[in-house]
């Protein structure tokens, strides 16, 4: 569909909407005249970004992990905004630590929470998304189509809602439903400056990155990029947009050459990254929602 969709008076439903990304685009998405429903793990913050919106918005607190829980909030959205234009599963944690050091439990609340959430964030809305011949933008990442070593599971994570969205988009398209893919690089997040304030070894990493992948690209930047991406039904968001080039090129990325010259740094990253971990005394950062 090449014509813009208007966001005025639709229903914009956001996941992991506390913080963050998805506080900034329900900013965003009120400022262009829609009615926000904030769905997050912290009420206190989804109640005061509520206030701060004004009338005409919605928040409810729900753990994505939970159907039920989803279920729920569904139906209280479509209660109170009578139906669901555009679904933005963006709830996503990542852990601190390699797999070989990290509880199972913490490795396995990151796949959780990344994927099944969006599983369940989707199952649970389309029959509304279908009947108003809506949009879902999944929140994916560049992780999706490079590799770091310590964000293995949040890779593995975000290559499967990439994945995910591809298949949907092909299922529903004849529903006059899209899907689109969203991939940011670094956000100035909480999450961005945990890593950065805990581990010496990721903003090293950070550092050395070639081109667009050591990016740091702000908040507001990124809700604005998603948000354009929205208009136009986008089956592909990158943030910058200059990350469509490392996408097309993730064979040659992703491929034993690349992998040598990883495996060539990795030898003393890794140990370091381990003990920076250890030291630190917690698989999540100070500011996730994860408990493990």
């Amino acid at each position: 569909m090449s014509q813009r969709m208007s966001l005025a008076g639709r229903t914009v439903l956001i996941t992991g909407a506390a913080r963050g990304i998805g506080a900034e685009l329900a900013r965003q998405a009120a400022d262009a005249g829609a009615r926000v429903a904030l769905l997050g793990l912290e009420p206190d913050r989804l109640a005061a970004l509520a206030d701060e919106l004004g009338s005409g918005h919605s928040w409810a607190e729900c753990d994505v992990t939970d159907q039920a829980a989803m279920v729920a909030a569904v139906q209280s959205t479509l209660a109170t905004h009578g139906a669901i234009d555009v679904v933005v599963a963006n709830a996503g944690i990542a852990n601190h630590g390699t797999v070989a050091m990290s509880p199972p439990e913490a490795v396995a609340k990151v796949i959780e929470v990344n994927l099944l959430g969006v599983v369940r964030t989707v199952t649970s809305t389309l029959p509304a998304v279908t009947a108003s011949r809506g949009h879902y933008l999944l929140i994916s990442s560049a992780a999706a189509f490079t590799i770091l070593p310590g964000m293995t599971p949040y890779a593995a994570s975000k290559a499967g809602v990439e994945q995910f969205a591809n298949g949907l988009r092909l299922e529903v398209a004849h529903k006059g439903v899209t899907v689109g893919s969203a991939h940011p690089i670094w956000i100035t997040t909480d999450m961005t400056r945990d890593l950065k304030q805990d581990l010496g070894t990721f903003r090293e990493n950070q550092r050395r990155l070639p081109g667009p992948l050591g990016t740091e690209v702000s908040v507001e930047d990124c809700a604005a990029a998603l948000l354009d991406g929205i208009a136009r039904r986008a089956r592909k968001v990158f943030v910058p947009k200059s990350l469509a080039v490392v996408s097309a090129l993730r064979t040659l990325i992703l491929g034993p050459l690349f992998e040598r010259v990883m495996l060539a740094q990795a030898r003393t990253m890794v140990p370091q990254f381990e003990a920076e971990v250890a030291a630190s005394g917690r698989f999540f950062g100070e500011h996730s929602t994860a408990k493990i």
